[in-house]
């Protein structure tokens, strides 16, 4: 498991975080795992490289513009 330092903490931010670690009945280093678990599951997914189309014969043969094709999701 890789690891994470974190330089210059506010003694106050620190004492804080103490705090809340003794409440949840955890280790500081526990504590801070699950509220990084918890900030980690809410990110944006990764993007995939690219766009990916998905091709659909619908009998339309005429040139589509940019806002046609990305009118749905504005």
């Amino acid at each position: 498991m890789k690891s994470i330092h974190i330089r210059n903490v506010p003694a106050a931010t620190l004492a804080a975080l103490k705090r809340l670690a003794e409440f949840h009945h955890r280790s500081l280093q526990g504590e801070l795992l699950t509220i990084l678990e918890r900030a980690a599951s809410i990110a944006p997914p990764e993007r995939a490289e690219g766009i990916n189309l998905n091709f659909v014969d619908t009998g339309r043969h005429e040139s589509m513009g940019r806002d046609e094709i990305y009118e749905h999701h504005r």
